[in-house]
Order: structure tokens, then C-alpha cells, then sequence
């Protein structure tokens, strides 16, 4: 399998972009999502939002809290509650690591999308850290300073070729 067909294979169906902007990401997951058929039609509609939710670990398990799938359509009465909690499958390492990792203090999981991987729908989780007001603007303060020097070569390569 060439990295274009793997590329086309994996399709988002939500993001959760101000996880960037507030976490910085120390370590990233791939889990695999125990869901309802209605929630599996639902998502592939990409009626999913993933802006508020977090993972937590609770007994053992990891779940997925506050993900809102909307209802599916054609569901009837075999909808789902489309703020239910969501079992994240995992290993038992990478769960007995993100148990041990979370209770530090200041680190939580945030998942940051999911997607369609092999037919499967997988949910990327991220421990991650809380940004300060000043990790912010140091961020802002890169992207722009990347910016300008990519604008100016750009520039350069324009003039001299």
C-alpha cells in the first residue's frame, strides 16, 4: 500500500482544533470507539463534534465524555442519547500508562479527532498539558516569525530565478 492510498483511506469526520490553541501535546493515541449503529451512520454523515469533550479514566477504562454525536436521521426509536459517554478501546499498557500519567497534575487527555481508519471509525487522543496566557503569545510569537521567513524566501527564490 502506497502512503496516497493510505492517505485517501483515512478520512476525518471531526476535528478539535482549539485543542491546539489551549494543550500543548506531549504524547499521541490511537483508539479504537465502542459505538451503537446509529452513532456509526450518524458519524459517517459527519454529524459529530468533538469541541468540548475530554477522555477521562475511570475503572480501568478510558471513555470519552461530553462528545456530541447527533441523532441519526432515519434512527427511529433505536436513536441514541447523542451526549452519551463512549468506552475508548486501548491495551492494557497504553492504558495503565495514561491512568499513571493523568494523575500528575496539570495533564488530561483531549481527543483530537476522529476518523476512518481500515473501515474503522478511531478516535486520536493526546495527553496533553494546559497552555498559560503567556505559552500563547510565545506560540502566536513563532508562527509569525515562521511566516515571515518563509515569505521571505519565497521572496528571494522569486527574484532570483
Amino acid at each position: 500500500m502506497t502512503t496516497k492510498n493510505a492517505a485517501a483511506r483515512m478520512k476525518n469526520f471531526a476535528l478539535n482544533r482549539q485543542a491546539g490553541h489551549f494543550y500543548t501535546f506531549l504524547d499521541k493515541f490511537e483508539a479504537g470507539i465502542e459505538l451503537k449503529g446509529t452513532e456509526v451512520k450518524s458519524i459517517r454523515e459527519g454529524k459529530v463534534n468533538l469541541k468540548d469533550s475530554y477522555a477521562l479514566v475511570k475503572a480501568g477504562q478510558i471513555w470519552l465524555i461530553n462528545c456530541h454525536v447527533s441523532t441519526y436521521s432515519s434512527g427511529s426509536y433505536l436513536n441514541h442519547d447523542p451526549l452519551r459517554d463512549r468506552r475508548l478501546l486501548l491495551h492494557r499498557q497504553e492504558i495503565d500508562k495514561l491512568m499513571s500519567r493523568t494523575q500528575e497534575k496539570g495533564l488530561t487527555l483531549v481527543p483530537i479527532r476522529l476518523y476512518m481508519k481500515a473501515n474503522r471509525i478511531k478516535c486520536e487522543i493526546a495527553l496533553a498539558k494546559g497552555k498559560k496566557v503567556y505559552d500563547h503569545r510565545e506560540t502566536e510569537r513563532r508562527r509569525t516569525i515562521t511566516r515571515e521567513t518563509e515569505q521571505a524566501i519565497r521572496d528571494h527564490r522569486q527574484r532570483s530565478g
